[in-house]
């Protein structure tokens, strides 16, 4: 009989039962749900990253930048305010127990 490979959510569930990994994934998931929502917003209010980037005085890279998914930046809390400020909203930061 062949050996079948794992699938992708089998090899996620043992990798996330190591207490590293699984701290690793929690924080990186953070950072991606952030970004997800900022450029949800701004599509939302029908801007582009140029138009976001003169809103916020700097260059279209940056914020394409900061937007990127696949980068290993993660944005300053100052960064996210003004961001969320120049599309007309407030974050709210909430801290949550750990679940060990």
């Amino acid at each position: 009989m062949a050996h079948k490979r794992p699938t992708f959510d089998t090899f996620k569930q043992t990798a996330l039962k190591d207490p590293a990994v699984k701290a690793e994934y929690d924080a990186l998931s953070t950072i991606f749900e952030t970004k997800r929502q900022m450029i949800a917003l701004r599509k939302k209010a029908g801007v582009t990253q140029e138009q976001m980037a003169d809103l916020l005085g700097t260059r279209k890279s940056n914020i394409s930048r900061l937007e990127s998914l696949h980068s290993n930046v993660s944005p300053r809390l100052a960064t996210i305010e003004d961001y969320a400020r120049v599309l007309g909203y407030a974050i709210k930061i909430e801290f949550e127990p750990r679940i060990h």
